[in-house]
């Protein structure tokens, strides 16, 4: 999986600064946040592994004091544990909690869409159709991690089109619990998912332009159901994995 974390460990303040002591610091933590989340996401540490926070300090450039601020937020979004006086843990997920999960941010996802086809404006219409074209460049590409980002701001987009504030901060709580096997799960079935996928977003896209609320309502819901079946069985074949690794030894 392709990773944001430079291998020679530039320092991000170098990249950060740009000469206003005034932004730098929020620019830093952002740029440490962002990485630090993908890093997570893109499955660089294991489910269920210790976050190794001397190790990412030296690859970010930074000492352990906005690492472990950063590691608050990843905390507070679900994608990691914080174990008193033990550091942190990526955050692991049964079956179940996908099956529950997924289906709950179906739910959401499918009230957003009705939603935002009473509310939508031209201008966000057009925004959601750049970012389609955007990701479909970058699965033509085969670059996961950037058709990753633009999948995730359209879902996005789409919701805060919703205009209920409610829905979108519920929506964000849970987002980042499975946003990182919602990554991974665009290689549970390869080609072919990633296909059905871009396949689905083009009749959501269609679906808004018409506005048409109830059928948009439709396909996200399956199109969340669908990416819950792809999840649970790319938890299943890494447990298998895990399990033949075992046996050999």
């Amino acid at each position: 999986m392709k990773s944001t974390i430079p291998e020679s460990g530039v320092p991000i303040a170098k990249l950060a600064d740009s000469g206003d002591s005034d932004r730098a610091e929020p620019s830093l933590h952002g740029e440490i946040l962002s990485r630090l989340r993908d890093y997570v996401v893109e499955g660089n540490i294991p489910d269920g592994g210790r976050v190794p926070e001397r190790q990412l300090c030296e690859m970010f450039g930074i000492s352990r004091t906005p690492l472990r601020e950063a590691l608050k937020v990843l905390a507070a979004e679900g994608l990691i544990e914080l174990l008193p006086n033990r550091g942190a843990r990526v955050r692991q997920l049964g079956q179940r909690d996908l099956e529950e999960l997924f289906d709950v941010m179906g739910g959401l996802e499918s009230l957003a869409g009705r939603l935002a086809c009473e509310t939508v404006t031209d201008e966000e219409i057009a925004e959601i159709e750049r970012l389609h074209y955007e990701m479909y460049g970058h699965y033509l590409h085969r670059d996961m991690h950037n058709y990753f980002q633009a999948n995730q701001r359209i879902h996005e987009r789409i919701v805060a089109a919703s205009r209920n504030e409610t829905l979108r901060t519920t929506y964000a709580n849970l987002a980042g619990r499975i946003r990182r096997v919602r990554y991974s799960a665009n290689f549970a079935r390869e080609r072919q998912r990633w296909t059905e996928a871009m396949r689905e977003h083009e009749a959501i896209l269609d679906a808004l332009r018409r506005r048409a609320g109830s059928e948009l309502a439709d396909i996200l819901f399956q199109h969340l159901r669908n990416k819950r079946t792809a999840a649970v069985e790319h938890l299943n074949g890494v447990s298998e994995g895990a399990i033949a690794d075992a046996t050999k030894g």
